[in-house]
């Protein structure tokens, strides 16, 4: 059965990294010029080439979001039901080695979890754990999905990869999409940042999409952690062409892109390449035009300054007041935390913020027994320049 390896295997890190880094400023504005760009359009628009052009690329990428979205903000909470993990990662707080109290919530601290959720104005959630099938695996999730669910108008999960079959199951109790992070593309870098644990498995994790394809979820969650590899560039390209890969294969799946970066946690390591603020601009820019439809999120890994100037120009899905730890919403355990959020804000100062800024905050889009509501109708021009992101 085919899937994403093999379109992988052929596309060669090095030679797109060259590719990459060739485009001239006559390709970024041939890119510039045209209604729906390609790979090559896109290639140029995330090259150094491309830098100079973030005003256009702005202006261009607030157009299409306006246009695609509306004003509107989508509003997501992460619930994180455990930090035990069976995998040995270098850029993790949770790395089984790390020295750090472990927790799994039980029913009645999922209750109090969802609960404050509900209280702070939540209805879509994102469920996290840490990878361990023998504690927070599909028994876990048998036990505990319909009861969260019966709180969240939607649900959506960061967990170990699964089978097909299993996402096909979750599906029947309420699942409605996956985020699941390559971390890298590229695989020598894989290896050297996965020690122990099934996440070592580089292909089992590349073709998780597929599986999630196939099992008919509604929404699929892509991204790199930019900062892992020394070319934040090829690997957010690697993104791209997996979000071609998938749209063209699985067309009835709806897709997102994320974009973190690497943030202070226990046993952390240093970045290998940064990735700066007006790259991450040029970047999140990049991905409106070559994908209009497509949901672009943005976390609270991002100051309160940077998220306040760039959600009004291509993100339509942002979460705010996140906790990283089990128990964080009604409890407090910094402890236990996965990795330090940059945006401490509440999420009514996170919502206000943005309604500053002309924007609608979303905290729920559609009933079960309606479906969901689309909202390509909700259209309002907004001009005026990008000048919020102080370039260095």
């Amino acid at each position: 059965m085919s899937s994403f390896t093999d379109a992988w295997s052929t596309l060669g890190w090095d030679d797109l990294s060259l590719r990459i880094h060739s485009k001239t400023s006559r390709d970024v504005e041939r890119a510039l010029c045209r209604n729906k760009i390609d790979r090559e359009d896109f290639m140029a628009l995330i090259s150094p080439a491309a830098l100079p052009y973030l005003e256009p690329m702005a202006q261009r990428a607030q157009q299409l979001t306006r246009q695609r979205f509306g004003n509107t903000v989508n509003f997501f909470a992460p619930l994180y039901l455990s930090n035990l993990c069976a995998n040995e990662c270098t850029y993790c707080g949770f790395s089984m080695s790390n020295k750090i109290k472990r927790k799994t919530l039980d029913e009645d601290e999922i209750g109090r979890e969802c609960e404050a959720l509900n209280a702070l104005g939540f209805k879509h959630l994102l469920l996290v754990t840490g990878e361990h099938k023998g504690k927070v695996g599909m028994d876990y999730f048998r036990r505990h999905f319909p009861a969260i669910r019966g709180h969240f108008d939607s649900l959506m999960i960061e967990v170990q990869p699964l089978e097909q079959e299993e996402y096909a199951e979750l599906k029947t109790l309420g699942l409605d999409g996956v985020l699941v992070y390559q971390e890298t593309y590229h695989a020598p870098t894989y290896a050297l940042h996965h020690l122990r644990g099934q996440k070592q498995d580089f292909f089992w994790r590349l073709e998780t999409p597929d599986r999630l394809g196939r099992a008919g979820i509604d929404k699929i969650g892509l991204g790199a952690l930019f900062g892992l590899s020394g070319n934040w560039r090829t690997d957010s390209y690697m993104v791209a062409e997996h979000l071609l890969y998938l749209q063209q294969t699985y067309w009835q799946s709806r897709y997102s892109v994320a974009f973190p970066r690497l943030r202070p946690c226990t046993g952390g390591i240093e970045p290998a390449s940064l990735l700066e603020e007006n790259q991450l601009v040029q970047l999140i820019c990049a991905f409106r035009m070559l994908a209009p439809d497509v949901e672009l999120s943005l976390s609270t890994r991002e100051s309160p300054y940077f998220r306040d100037h760039v959600i009004p120009l291509a993100i339509n899905t942002v979460s705010a007041g996140s906790k990283t730890q089990p128990g964080g919403y009604a409890d407090d355990h910094p402890e236990l935390e996965q990795f330090a959020p940059h945006d401490n804000r509440s999420p009514q100062r996170v919502a206000e913020a943005l309604t500053q800024a002309g924007l609608q905050p979303v905290w729920k889009d559609w009933d079960s027994f309606l479906g969901r509501v689309s909202q390509e109708n909700v259209v309002t021009k907004q001009t005026g320049k990008f000048s919020g992101i102080r370039i260095p």
